[in-house]
């Protein structure tokens, strides 16, 4: 079966159900696994290159609509009658229905596929028994992007993923999968932690003291208590299994004992 993906999380949901052998080609941001940085690639998943595409003549094409303006690839691979499967991930359950839609889409034995689907949620599960029995929970203000400001919402994987950590999500009040706010609301909102993954941005280019240069930023907790982390983004922006090892990454940073044997 020849598969493509044109983002970086159905890539990774891919190699998940072992189907990444079957990939001819990826959109330009997917890095994971390292196999698939030897692929043909066609262009950043708002541009993909869809003449290239269609030579390629595969049997399914994977979209997300978690990627805001994916709408125009997706009426385009309509357009042209090319195979494709859309998806539209904002919670962990929806990644592991996701692992389902996918492997059924690729005919794979169902047991297989049902059976990584449950290994993925038992995962879920059990870090959220440990976050759920935390008392302790410091805020996560999530960054996504610094200017205008982006960040996630109730009704995104982040704060499910904040709860799985023992904390809590700074924005979870405001029912969006993504906010745009500013660093005065921020301001008046003080976490305890600032948690910076840019999407699209590597780590080692995100500068923490660009922070500290903020109006009135100097007064916030987290940055008194020098609790600014610069996270891996694919860990943490991209709705697929790798938030699992972002989870524990975090979890470990904030609460050592509770998570030491994850």
């Amino acid at each position: 079966m020849r598969l493509i993906s044109i983002c970086p999380n159905n890539t990774e949901l891919i190699d998940e159900l072992g189907l990444t052998p079957h990939l001819v080609a990826v959109d330009d941001y997917s890095d994971h696994p390292e196999s698939v940085l030897s692929l043909p690639r066609l262009g950043p998943d708002l541009s993909i290159d869809m003449d290239r595409v269609e030579s390629l003549q595969p049997d399914l094409v994977l979209a997300s609509l978690s990627v805001p303006g994916m709408e125009k690839n997706i009426d385009e691979l309509e357009r042209r009658g090319i195979p494709h499967l859309t998806l539209n991930p904002q919670s962990f359950k929806d990644i592991a229905d996701d692992l389902l839609s996918i492997g059924r889409a690729c005919g794979m034995d169902e047991s297989d596929v049902l059976n990584k689907r449950g290994h993925f949620l038992q995962k879920v599960e059990e870090l959220k028994a440990i976050g759920q029995g935390i008392t302790n929970r410091p805020s996560l203000y999530w960054e996504w992007w610094p200017k205008p400001v982006f960040t996630p919402g109730r009704t995104n994987w982040l704060t499910e993923l904040s709860d799985m950590c023992g904390a809590v999500n700074l924005f979870r009040d405001v029912e969006l999968a993504s906010v745009q706010t500013d660093w005065e609301d921020v301001l008046a909102r003080d976490p305890d932690y600032i948690c910076l993954a840019w999407v699209g941005v590597r780590q080692d280019k995100v500068k923490p003291e660009l922070i500290k240069k903020r109006p009135g930023w100097t007064s916030l907790k987290a940055v008194q208590d020098e609790r600014i982390l610069v996270l891996e983004e694919a860990f943490y922006c991209r709705p697929s299994p790798l938030l699992l090892k972002g989870a524990v990454k975090l979890a470990k940073i904030l609460h050592p004992d509770e998570y030491a044997h994850m």
